[in-house]
């Protein structure tokens, strides 16, 4: 990611990663504007000119998060390619994302804080699945050309998604583990592919 150039850019995105920090450090309720601003480097008043509250905070944090669920890979139903070579190229993404230590900042933050807000969780897990449809589309192009068993494409998107999250996800955000290793990435993955194929694959 390219760095920010402008002044009030650089500025804006020190407050975000301050709030990240302070967020993680201390919770969302407890954290104050005060303490962003100083972690920050900037004025008081600086934080509010960018952000009008500390939900608006949030809510940036939170794009943050989207965005970077939304670069994973696109890649479109081909009937010339193998499944699992498809597939592979989907879960490796994924996987990448999974890795990035800004990613699992942001989504500590975000669990952390929804946790003591329902509307915020609602939100939060909605937009998260709108993220996660590329996944789904590839399976229903999949199952319309005769290549899947029948399935629900949705519950099928959401099983190996689950098979990545187990190992790569849940055990960094909850007990803090590290993030996997580029061969146990692997291993993960082909194992993943191995059982999702072996259930639908016709």
């Amino acid at each position: 990611m390219t760095a920010p150039t402008r002044l009030t850019d650089r500025k804006r995105e020190a407050i975000t990663q301050a709030a990240i920090s302070e967020f993680r450090a201390s919770g969302f309720e407890i954290t104050s504007m005060d303490k962003i601003a100083a972690t920050a480097g900037v004025s008081k008043r600086t934080v509010y000119n960018h952000f009008p509250s500390k939900e608006e905070l949030f809510a940036e944090i939170l794009h943050k998060l989207w965005t970077s669920i939304s670069a994973e890979s696109n890649t479109v139903y081909r009937q010339d390619r193998s499944l699992r070579e498809q597939l592979r190229e989907l879960l490796h993404a994924k996987m990448q994302m999974l890795a990035d230590d800004n990613f699992l900042d942001l989504a500590r933050v975000a669990i952390a804080a929804t946790i003591h807000s329902p509307e915020r969780a609602q939100n939060m897990v909605a937009r998260l699945g709108e993220r996660e449809e590329g996944l789904t589309r590839w399976i229903r192009g999949a199952l319309d050309d005769g290549r899947l068993k029948p399935l629900v494409p949705e519950f099928a998107a959401n099983q190996l998604h689950g098979l990545l999250k187990a190992f790569a996800f849940w055990p960094q955000i909850t007990l803090g583990q590290p993030a996997l290793p580029p061969t146990e990435q692997t291993a993960v993955i082909e194992s993943a592919l191995d059982m999702f194929l072996a259930c639908y694959q016709v």
